[in-house]
């Protein structure tokens, strides 16, 4: 895969489909859950805006920085995330933030040649760093569809849910 392009119209558009369902989120709604021990919605949501910054803190460590918040460490040493504490509202913010860092990191690797660390030996994305964005893409996928579970489950009524089923146009532009 030498052009980008497409692939990063798909992201693009994975980060609307993004913003369009926690837009369309009752504040109650995000902290519904299986109540068998399950995630929350917010929960969900934050661990799709985690999951980039967690690897790209394995992977290139100099992208994710941004996303970090140096003075808050972990257990480990390592830096916090800046939303950690934050707000539920802000998550489209840290989603944002996560998709440029994971974009600008694709394309920094892609121009030097150089892959991606590898810390744990598995063969991080070693055929082209852009396979980050994809798995990015249907991680995302895998738990908004959770996400929409939960709030059906939650009190939604069938028409509110296929009112929701309006973001499958910014697939078909």
């Amino acid at each position: 895969m030498t052009d980008l392009t497409l692939l990063l119209e798909a992201f693009r558009r994975n980060a609307r489909v993004n913003d369009t369902l926690i837009a369309a989120l009752t504040p109650g709604e995000f902290a519904l859950s299986d109540g068998h021990g399950g995630w929350t919605v917010e929960r969900h949501l934050r661990h799709m805006a985690t999951f980039r910054v967690g690897w790209l803190w394995n992977m290139s460590r100099d992208h994710a920085r941004q996303l970090l918040n140096p003075d808050e460490l972990d257990a480990d040493g390592d830096p916090q995330w800046r939303w950690a504490n934050a707000p539920a509202a802000s998550l489209p913010e840290a989603l944002a933030a996560g998709d440029a860092a994971a974009i600008a990191a694709v394309e920094a690797h892609r121009a030097s040649g150089e892959p991606f660390a590898d810390p744990w030996g598995e063969g991080t994305y070693r055929s082209d760093p852009a396979h980050f964005l994809m798995h990015t893409i249907v991680h995302d996928s895998h738990h908004r569809g959770q996400i929409l579970s939960l709030i059906r489950q939650g009190g939604r009524t069938p028409e509110q849910m296929d009112a929701l089923d309006s973001h499958w146009a910014i697939w078909r532009e």
